[in-house]
């Protein structure tokens, strides 16, 4: 029952691929038909949906503020952590591998 569904979404996959691969170089040419009328009309550049310059730097410097960094001047106190913090359980595999290895 499993295979039908699978078959279908290959199928479905394949489909895809083909139509891609037919109608990819109609795609192009349509998209580059728009691509030129676009150049035409002088829709390419960057600044055409855009204000203009001035209003944007006024913005952009309005938009800065300083930023207030608040400096902790709480001392810092160095903890120290043992190196081994359970020794003792340590010990008792050292000691345990030692008799395996005596035995």
């Amino acid at each position: 029952m499993l295979r039908l569904p699978q078959s279908l979404r290959n199928l479905f996959l394949r489909i895809q691929g083909l139509f891609g691969v037919l109608f990819g170089s109609f795609f192009n040419a349509v998209g580059n038909l728009f691509g030129f009328f676009a150049k035409l009309f002088g829709f390419t550049s960057s600044g055409y949906f855009l204000e203009s310059d001035q209003a944007q730097a006024i913005k952009q410097a309005s938009a800065k503020q300083p930023i207030e960094t608040n400096q902790d001047n709480t001392a810092k106190i160095p903890t120290t952590n043992r190196r081994r913090p359970n020794a003792k359980i340590d010990d008792y595999y050292l000691n345990m591998a030692r008799d395996v290895k005596k035995n």
